[in-house]
């Protein structure tokens, strides 16, 4: 049976990281401020904006949680974000989506400050990524799924990555990131997606198997070789009538099945979900030591 890697202790793990780097900022008279709008009520955003606020809080970060109606324009929400782009006190900035279909979310990307853009979408960390700019702000999850690589001691380097998904969110960036010339990097990447041929094949090759495709248990045991890490990205709401839910959350690998053949896989919740909230706060924290002068900068933590 596969070992789990376990997001949740994981995620503490950088908390106590990021409590010593936000201690010495404010002794810098920096307090890392994070702003969350949502726009609308779907109830899963409203959900993740909780938790994003009560981690800044129970970090010490400065929190500003926006919650506007569905009836709120673009000119509107764009007004919001300038003033966010222009708080001081604000050091970074994320649109929670998905917005109402009325809302140009890539336009709202493009208005933000891409110093505050601690989601990494805006165009300029996107290119960042691509050139291997440390500067720049990575997406938050595929921050986090290397972060559990590295602290599980998954051997990146040299690795063959196969990524079942291509999203901005995910796939895309995650690839960038795990090819990088650098430590904790030089994988050999595949991109695998809808259109795949062969989609069996290559995805048995992987070393490290990430499932982002966004399907229910859509990767099954025929889809990994033996001894492989495997991570799920991927969070569902199955109907249970069983469950007091009504519904379980699963994730876009067929566990059990899988988790017989891996050495290691992500628990669907408690595995990824964890370290993208964690990763969004990391980012915060480098967004508001990048603020400072650079006389008066800290030095990176790894």
């Amino acid at each position: 049976m596969a070992k789990l890697i376990d997001g949740r202790v994981i995620a503490e793990n950088v908390y106590v990281e990021l409590r010593r780097e936000i201690a010495e900022l404010k002794s810098k008279g920096i307090a890392p401020g994070l702003a969350v709008v949502l726009v609308g009520d779907n109830p899963a955003s409203r959900t993740y904006v909780r938790s994003k606020d009560k981690m800044c809080r129970a970090l010490g970060l400065h929190s500003v949680k926006l919650e506007l109606p569905v009836s709120t324009t673009q000119d509107e929400l764009l007004a919001r974000v300038q003033r966010l782009n222009r708080d001081p006190s604000i050091h970074g900035i994320l649109v929670q989506s998905p917005a109402p279909k009325h809302i140009d979310e890539e336009a709202i990307v493009r208005a933000l400050d891409p110093g505050k853009d601690v989601d990494g979408f805006h165009r300029e960390n996107v290119a960042k990524l691509v050139i291997g700019d440390a500067s720049g702000f990575v997406p938050c999850t595929p921050l986090g799924i290397q972060r559990l690589l590295i602290e599980t001691k998954i051997d990146i380097d040299g690795a063959h990555v196969v990524i079942v998904g291509r999203s901005m969110i995910v796939g895309k960036p995650l690839a960038l990131l795990l090819m990088q010339k650098n430590k904790n990097a030089n994988a050999t990447v595949t991109v695998v997606h809808s259109r795949s041929r062969d989609l069996e094949k290559i995805t048995r090759s992987a070393d490290i198997l990430v499932a982002a495709i966004g399907q229910a248990t859509f990767v099954k045991g025929a889809h990994v070789r033996d001894g492989a890490t495997v991570i799920d990205v991927g969070i569902n709401r199955l109907e249970d009538p069983a469950s007091e839910r009504g519904y379980r959350l699963v994730g876009d690998v067929a566990f059990d099945e899988v988790a017989r053949k891996a050495a290691a896989i992500t628990p669907v919740p408690g595995g990824v979900g964890p370290m993208t909230i964690a990763m969004l706060m990391s980012n915060t924290v480098k967004a508001a030591r990048q603020s400072l002068p650079r006389s008066g900068a800290l030095p990176a933590t790894s």
